[in-house]
């Protein structure tokens, strides 16, 4: 690979660095939302079997298995997975990026 197709590689990398740091604030922002809408929807059931007398020790266990508190846990951890495949993918973009970089300082070295 000659240096122009590097510092091309290096580029388009770079740009995608780039877009996919962008993403990691929309998905942080998905996942702190999502996060929240569990909480809210997981204390609200809580208190309404506390309130029709469920024994505080197996109150959440039951909640677990309510369909919106589990729906919720679904879609919360979904928005986490996402999260870390998209901070996974800016390790291995930054990697790429390294290497590519290691590469043009070793054709500059060569050349001189």
């Amino acid at each position: 690979m000659n240096g122009v197709d590097l510092y091309t590689d290096l580029r388009k990398k770079t740009e995608h660095l780039d877009y996919s740091v962008r993403q990691l604030r929309e998905n942080a922002r998905k996942y702190a939302q999502a996060e929240k809408e569990y909480r809210i929807i997981l204390r609200k059931e809580c208190l309404k079997l506390r309130n029709e007398g469920y024994p505080v020790g197996v109150i959440e266990k039951v909640c677990y298995g309510i369909e919106s508190v589990a729906n919720a846990r679904y879609k919360r951890d979904i928005a986490e997975e996402v999260l870390n495949a998209n901070k996974e993918a800016i390790n291995v973009i930054k990697l790429q990026l390294r290497l590519i970089d290691n590469q043009i300082q070793r054709e500059w070295n060569d050349g001189k």
